[in-house]
């Protein structure tokens, strides 16, 4: 199969990945920071190396700052709820995922206020709209790095510099970067980084990340045993044991931990170009053909590699069918959880079919994709 869904979750991983987490659960698979004893004791090293791979990656200056997740969905929710409360703001945009979009209008019914800036078509933002939503209850931005649906890249560093202009925490959604554009959170004024595993930083499913600033109050929504002040009945406050309650995935974090490595051996510029090349090519062959419409940037410098295209009127989803029973290639159609970017680039009625890349494609995997797309085109 030629496997470009990389945008839900990378495959292939590389096989130290897969490695690891096999040799965690036949060697060492005990909980780590529970007891004494030599196996919890390596599974907590194991924990301790994992934070240690993620800041490296993204500069962060101290490992107890990484808050373990099971995904980015658990992070976004963690990060987003456990900084508002009733009677404060927050300014999102129109390209969110729903793991950003659903949290914050939950919260509407305790009343926290939301704005949602209007994208471009293109799916890119225009930062004084951003500024203009600031109101005097404003405490939050949280906005993705770029869109699921378009790869469209926002620009996170004039937000971030926005952010701290007006003294407000600023959150990224970095589902669709992170293992492949260069992340420092304190360049970037990041104040709040979520991160799937199991994407671009190439672990396995499971597997998520809270980066929280030193200093910044973010309520826990579970309490539990964490290993930490067990004589204690209220959760502990330190970091990062009050967001971690309960037994981590400690083969899952072994898995996430060889796989960042393999980026800071890669090298993320190394990563990027390779995928940057193959969507530019992509893109640059299917708008040559006469039915297709590509939506987005169209650039491959202003989007991730993730490239929304349409055939005529024709439903997204039997396309999707086509490309994966007549030649054995996997994308993903619809509205992928992102029903307000579909409307902001005018494809909430047909959806689209998205084509993602990731870093283990070939030019050979996106000439069959293009192929296949003119197959269809003129069968229809």
């Amino acid at each position: 199969m030629i496997y470009l869904d990389n945008a839900a979750t990378t495959f292939p991983k590389p096989e130290i990945v897969y490695e690891s987490v096999l040799d965690h659960m036949k060697g060492y698979g005990a909980n780590p920071g529970r007891s004494g004893h030599k196996l919890a004791i390596e599974a907590g090293r194991v924990i301790f190396k994992g934070r240690e791979a993620v800041s490296r990656l993204l500069g962060i200056d101290n490992p107890m700052q990484v808050v373990f997740t099971s995904n980015a969905t658990e992070a976004l929710n963690l990060g987003i709820k456990g900084t508002l409360i009733g009677g404060d703001h927050v300014i999102t945009t129109s390209m969110e995922h729903n793991s950003v979009i659903r949290p914050i209008k939950a919260l509407e019914r305790v009343g926290v206020e939301n704005t949602i800036v209007e994208c471009e078509a293109d799916g890119s933002i225009n930062i004084s709209k951003i500024e203009e939503a600031i109101k005097k209850n404003t405490k939050l931005i949280v906005m993705t790095h770029a869109s699921n649906v378009t790869g469209t890249l926002m620009p996170i560093e004039e937000v971030g510099l926005l952010a701290k202009k007006y003294n407000l925490v600023f959150m990224v959604d970095a589902a669709q970067t992170a293992g492949v554009y260069n992340i420092d959170v304190g360049k970037l004024n990041i104040d709040l980084l979520a991160i799937p595993g199991h994407k671009g930083l190439l672990g396995p499913q499971g597997t998520g990340i809270l980066y929280i600033r030193d200093g910044l109050e973010v309520m826990h929504f579970k309490e539990g045993g964490t290993g930490s002040k067990s004589q204690e009945l209220s959760q502990p406050e330190m970091m990062p044991d009050r967001y971690e309650s309960g037994t981590p995935n400690t083969p899952g974090i072994a898995g996430l931990t060889k796989g960042i490595e393999f980026i800071l051996k890669e090298g993320t510029a190394k990563i990027r170009g390779h995928e940057e090349a193959l969507t530019q090519y992509f893109i640059d062959e299917v708008k040559k053909i006469q039915k297709v419409k590509v939506l987005g940037p169209m650039d491959a410098k202003k989007q991730a590699a993730v490239i929304s295209i349409n055939i005529g009127d024709e439903d997204s989803s039997e396309i999707a069918y086509i490309l994966d029973k007549a030649y054995d290639i996997a994308v993903r159609p619809g509205l992928h959880c992102a029903p307000v970017a579909h409307k902001t680039i005018g494809t909430f009625e047909q959806g689209t079919v998205r084509f993602s890349i990731g870093y283990y494609n070939t030019k050979e995997d996106i000439e069959k994709a293009v192929s296949a797309i003119k197959d269809i085109c003129q069968q229809i």
